[in-house]
C-alpha cells in the first residue's frame, strides 16, 4: 500500500483476482462511454472483508479540510476524477476533501447528476457483462463486510453509476472501477451522513483554469 489505512482486513479464502475548482461549469447531462455497462471492476475481490472503520490517515488522499474556490452552493459534491479527489463544497472558500478510486481507462465521464438513492451495507448483483467476462462471480451478494460495495453507496441520478465503498482500500488513488466512484469504508460512511438525497454532484475529469 502507499498510503497509511487503518484497516482491520481480513483476507477470506475466496481470494478472487483483483486545489481549485472554478466556477462556469456548464450543466451537461452525464455522457457515459456506452461501453459503461459495469459497475465492478475485475479486480474486486468478493468476500474480501474490510471494516466500516477501515479510513485513510496519511497522505494526499486522507481525509482533510482544503482550500476550494466555487461558486457551488455548500453541500455541492464536486468529482475531479484525474486528481482521484471528492470535494464536498463547505463555503467560504474551503471543501472538505476526499481521496478517491475511479473509472479505468476508457470509462472516465462527466457531467451533472443528483444524488438519487442511498444504501448502508448495498447488495451487490454484478451486470450481465461482467458475469460473461467472469462466469464465477457471484449473481447476488447480500450487502456486508465482504461485499466490494463496501459499506454505504450514494446512487448518482439514473445512471449504473454510484459513489461506494469498497473492500479494497489500498485502491483509493488508482483508476480502476468501472464508472463508479470508491472511497475507503470509513470516508464513504462519514460522506453519506453528510450528503442527503436530492445533493447536487459535478463529475469533471479534472479542474478547470
Amino acid at each position: 500500500m502507499n498510503h497509511a489505512i487503518r484497516t482491520g482486513l481480513l483476507v477470506s479464502g475466496l481470494g478472487l483476482a483483483s486545489l481549485l475548482a472554478l466556477p462556469g461549469m456548464a450543466s451537461a447531462q452525464p455522457r457515459p462511454p456506452a461501453a459503461m455497462q459495469e459497475t465492478m471492476d475485475i479486480g474486486d475481490e468478493p468476500g474480501r472483508v474490510s471494516g466500516e472503520e477501515a479510513t485513510i490517515t496519511d497522505g494526499p488522499y486522507a481525509r482533510q479540510m482544503v482550500l476550494f474556490r466555487s461558486n457551488e452552493a455548500p453541500g455541492t459534491v464536486v468529482i475531479h476524477s484525474a486528481e482521484r479527489f471528492l470535494y464536498v463544497v463547505q463555503g467560504n472558500g474551503r471543501a472538505l476533501r476526499y481521496g478517491i478510486g475511479v473509472g479505468r481507462e476508457g470509462f472516465t465521464w462527466s457531467g451533472q447528476v443528483q444524488v438519487s438513492r442511498k444504501a448502508e451495507w448495498p447488495d451487490w448483483r454484478p451486470p450481465p457483462e461482467m458475469l460473461q467476462r467472469q462466469p464465477y462471480l457471484p449473481r447476488f451478494m447480500a450487502g456486508g463486510p465482504g461485499n466490494p460495495m463496501g459499506a454505504r453507496a450514494l446512487y448518482l441520478g439514473s445512471t449504473v453509476f454510484r459513489i461506494h465503498g469498497t473492500n479494497q482500500p489500498e485502491t483509493i488513488g488508482q483508476a480502476i472501477s468501472s464508472g463508479c466512484f470508491r472511497l475507503a469504508n470509513g470516508d464513504i460512511a462519514d460522506l453519506y451522513d453528510r450528503v442527503p438525497i436530492g445533493t447536487k454532484v459535478i463529475i469533471r475529469h479534472k479542474a478547470t483554469l
